[in-house]
C-alpha cells in the first residue's frame, strides 16, 4: 500500500537540514512532527501546514509575515520560532520542541481543577498573552492544545499569528471559521475582528473549563457553539461545581462578557485581576464582595451605586458563628451605607457529598449572575441589631485589614525594562526599592547592559522597599574559532577546541595542501576567520588536508626548450637544464628530459638537456708542415686528414689545405693538404 498524507514526510529531509520524525499532533490546519536540525544538531517542532493551506499564494504570504512576527517573541512562556519555509509543496514553521503534554490532556487528567491550581496555569498563559499584547501580536486561537506544559510545570503558548494567516487565506475563499469553537470570542464568530480582548475571552472560557471539567456551551455541531457564543453568556463556574467563591465567577464572567467593551483590555489587566483573586484565595476569604463588583462586568452590581458590600470571614466572627443556632438561616441586613452578609455555621446544611464538604467554611450556595446583587432583610430584634452593628465593626475592621495587606501596602512597580542597569537602579532606588540584577543573560534583540526583564514586572504590585530582580543582557550570544584558524589541528583537537566555544565542527572537505599534513585541517570555509562572530551551535565547515597533490609529467623532448620550461613551470615544476652539441636535434631544443613522465609534486625539480646543435671545431692551419706533422695536427683537433696520393711525393710540406686555417667545421670533418 502506497504512504500517502502525513505519514509520506516521515524521513523526508526539508531544505537538506529538518529530518522529519514521528508525528506528534494533527489539528484542523496543520500537522505537528518532532524533528532533528541536522544543522544545529537538535530537536525541534516543525508544523507541517495541510496541503489545502500550503498551495495558497496568499497564504504563504501571510504565514511568512506572521511567523516573523511571532519570532520576535522572545519569552520563557512562549513556544520560540525558529524558522520558517516552503520546500516544494510543504509549507511548515519551526519550533522549539516542548517535551511534556498539553493543557488539554492534563485537563482530562484533573479537570474539574480546585481554584488555586487552575489560576497558577493559567497565570503562566496570561503571562504569555502579556508579553504578545505588548508587542501587539494577537494569538486569535488560545486553546488547551495550545498550551504546553514541560515535566517541570513550566507553561508555554504556542501558534501566535497562526491562526490569522490562515484566516486570511481561507475567508476570503470559503467564509471559514477559523479557530477552536469552544473558545471563540463572539467577534470572532460575527467578523467583527479580533484584538487583545479576543484571547482575553478564550482565557476566561478555558478558565471555565478547567474549573467545571466542562466546556462553556455545548452543542451539537459547531455552528451551534458559535451561535451559544454570540447570543448567551458563559456561566458562573459555581453553578456547575460547588465550592468556587464569588470572586473566581466574577473573573470569569469578565473575561467572557459578550460586549468587548466590558471585557479586561488585555492579558495583562486579565493577569492583575487574576493575582487579585489569587490573594483573596490565599488569604482564605470565603467571599469578597467588593472584589466580585470590582471584576463584574460593568463594575460594581450593588442595587446602591455607592453602596460597599464586605465579605466577613468566619474567623473574623470568633465565637459568635459558633453560638448561633445551627439552623438558623443565612442573612444579610442593610446598613446606609456598606451591607454584610455571612453564614452562621458550617452546619447549616449538611454537606451532599465530598466536593461540599471540601467548600470553605462560611461560603454561601453558588449564586447566579442575576444574584451577584446585594441580597437584603431586617433585623428582627433589637439584639438583633446590637449583634448586627457589632458585626459591622468586626467587618469593617476585617475587611480594612483585607484592604491594607492586599492593596493599600502595594504599590506599582516601576517601568525598568529597556534602560541600562545603572540607570534602572538608579530609579528604582529613587522610588524607594532595592534594585539587583539577578541573571545576566544574551539577547539578540536588547543591548548589552540593558534591562530585559524584572521580577515583579513592570505595574505589577510590590511591597515599597522591596528587592526588584532584574534580569540583564549581555547583548547578542556570539563566540569565536581559536586565533589559530584551527591550522594544522587534528579533527580531535578541532573538536574539542569548537565545543568549548559552545560551536560544532561542521563538513569536512578534502582538500591537497603543500604544507599541511594529511589528515589535519588546512583552515575553516566560508571565509571565517578568528574574528568572525558566531552563534551558538553554529557549525564550523572545514578543509581537511590530502597531503600533497601528485602532478602528472608530461615529456617535452623534441620540443623548444622555452616552451617545455614555461609548460612545466606552470604545472608547478621547478626546472632544471643543461646544454648538450647534438649533431642530429635543432640548436634550443630539449634533446631529453629525466624524468619523462609519471607523477612528481609541486615544485619537484624536472631536467632538460637542450641542444646546442652539432658542435664545430676551428680547422688548424697545417699549410709548411710536413705531411706527417700535419696529418697528427689534424687528427689531434678531431678532424678527418685526408692527403690525395702523388707518386714520388713522400713526406712533402703542405702548401694548401681546404678548408682552410681557421675555418669552422663539424668535428670529423675532413680536411684536405696539397703540395702544391
Amino acid at each position: 500500500m502506497p504512504v500517502t498524507g502525513d505519514e509520506a514526510l516521515v524521513g523526508r529531509v526539508l531544505h537538506d537540514r529538518y529530518l522529519i520524525g514521528e508525528r506528534i499532533a494533527r489539528g484542523g490546519m496543520a500537522s505537528v512532527f518532532r524533528a532533528i536540525d541536522q544543522r544545529l544538531d537538535r530537536e525541534v517542532a516543525i508544523k507541517v501546514m495541510h496541503h489545502g493551506l500550503g498551495d495558497d499564494q496568499q497564504f504563504t504570504e501571510r504565514f511568512v509575515r506572521e511567523a516573523k512576527s511571532a519570532a520576535k517573541l522572545n519569552h520563557r512562556n512562549v513556544v520560540s520560532v525558529f524558522d520558517q519555509g516552503t520546500d516544494g509543496e510543504v509549507t511548515y514553521l519551526v519550533m522549539e520542541y516542548v517535551p511534556g503534554r498539553t493543557l488539554r490532556d492534563l485537563m482530562r487528567d484533573e479537570a474539574p481543577m480546585a481554584p488555586y491550581r487552575a489560576l497558577e496555569l493559567l497565570e503562566q498563559v496570561l503571562i504569555a498573552l502579556s508579553a504578545a499584547h505588548a508587542a501587539r501580536i494577537i494569538h486569535r486561537d488560545v486553546k488547551p492544545e495550545n498550551v504546553l506544559i514541560t515535566p517541570d510545570g513550566d507553561v508555554k503558548v504556542a501558534d501566535f499569528g497562526l491562526a490569522r494567516a490562515v484566516s486570511a487565506a481561507t475567508t476570503a475563499t470559503g467564509g471559514t471559521l477559523i479557530g477552536t469553537v469552544s473558545y471563540l470570542a463572539p467577534e470572532i464568530v460575527t467578523n467583527d475582528g479580533a484584538d487583545a480582548r479576543s484571547d482575553v475571552y478564550a482565557c476566561g472560557a478555558m478558565l471555565y473549563e478547567m474549573l467545571t471539567g466542562v466546556k462553556p456551551h455545548s452543542g451539537e455541531s459547531p455552528i451551534q457553539v458559535a451561535y451559544k457564543h454570540v447570543h448567551e453568556d458563559i456561566g458562573a463556574p459555581s453553578e456547575v461545581q460547588r465550592g468556587i467563591p464569588r470572586y473566581v465567577d466574577a473573573l470569569v464572567a469578565r473575561a467572557t462578557v459578550r460586549d468587548r467593551d466590558q471585557r479586561s483590555t488585555d492579558a495583562r489587566v486579565m493577569l492583575q485581576q487574576l493575582r487579585s483573586v489569587q490573594r483573596a484565595l490565599a488569604a482564605g476569604l470565603d467571599d469578597d464582595p467588593e472584589l466580585v463588583a470590582d471584576l463584574m462586568p460593568g463594575g460594581r452590581t450593588a442595587h446602591d451605586p455607592d453602596a460597599r458590600t464586605v465579605a466577613v470571614p468566619r474567623a473574623a466572627f470568633g465565637g459568635i458563628g459558633a453560638s448561633a443556632s445551627a439552623s438558623a438561616p443565612t442573612e444579610a441586613v442593610s446598613a446606609p451605607e456598606h451591607t454584610m452578609q455571612w453564614s452562621n455555621g458550617a452546619a447549616a446544611t449538611p454537606p451532599r457529598g465530598p466536593r461540599d464538604a471540601a467548600r470553605p467554611l462560611g461560603l454561601d450556595p453558588p449564586m447566579s449572575r442575576e444574584q451577584y446583587g446585594q441580597v437584603t432583610t431586617k433585623p428582627h430584634s433589637r439584639r438583633g441589631r446590637t449583634l448586627l452593628i457589632l458585626a459591622v465593626v468586626v467587618a469593617l475592621l476585617a475587611g480594612l485589614g483585607t484592604w491594607y495587606f492586599t492593596d493599600l501596602r502595594y504599590t506599582d512597580t516601576p517601568v525598568l525594562t529597556g534602560s541600562a542597569a545603572t540607570t534602572a537602579a538608579k530609579n528604582a532606588e529613587a522610588e524607594g526599592f532595592v534594585f539587583k540584577v539577578a541573571e545576566r543573560t544574551y539577547s539578540e534583540e536588547v543591548t548589552s547592559g540593558v534591562v530585559i526583564s524584572t521580577d515583579p514586572g513592570p505595574g505589577e504590585k510590590i511591597l515599597p522597599g522591596s528587592t526588584i530582580e532584574a534580569v540583564v543582557s549581555k547583548g547578542p550570544e556570539r563566540y569565536y574559532i581559536p586565533k589559530n584558524n584551527l591550522k594544522n589541528a587534528t579533527i580531535k583537537a578541532a573538536t574539542a577546541a569548537l565545543e568549548e566555544q559552545n560551536l560544532v565542527l561542521g563538513d569536512q572537505e578534502p582538500r591537497f595542501s603543500e604544507t599541511i599534513k594529511k589528515g589535519r585541517i588546512i583552515g575553516p570555509q566560508d571565509n571565517i576567520t578568528s574574528e568572525t562572530p558566531l552563534r551558538r551551535g553554529d557549525r564550523v565547515d572545514v578543509f581537511v588536508s590530502k597531503g600533497r597533490e601528485p602532478i602528472a609529467v608530461t615529456d617535452y623532448s623534441g620540443t623548444p626548450a622555452d616552451e617545455a620550461r614555461t609548460a612545466l613551470e606552470g604545472a608547478g615544476f621547478t626546472v632544471a637544464t643543461t646544454e648538450a652539441f647534438d649533431d642530429d636535434v635543432k640548436k634550443g631544443t630539449v634533446i631529453s628530459q629525466d624524468p619523462k613522465g609519471g607523477t612528481l609534486f609541486r615544485k619537484d625539480t624536472v631536467s632538460l638537456t637542450v641542444s646546442k646543435g652539432p658542435e664545430l671545431i676551428k680547422v688548424p692551419d697545417v699549410t709548411g708542415k710536413k705531411k706527417s706533422e700535419a696529418r697528427r695536427i689534424i687528427r689531434e683537433a678531431g678532424l678527418e686528414f685526408f692527403a690525395p696520393y702523388i707518386p714520388g711525393a713522400g713526406n712533402f710540406v703542405v702548401r694548401r689545405q681546404s678548408p682552410g686555417g681557421g675555418d669552422e667545421v663539424r668535428r670529423g670533418a675532413r680536411i684536405l693538404v696539397f703540395p702544391l
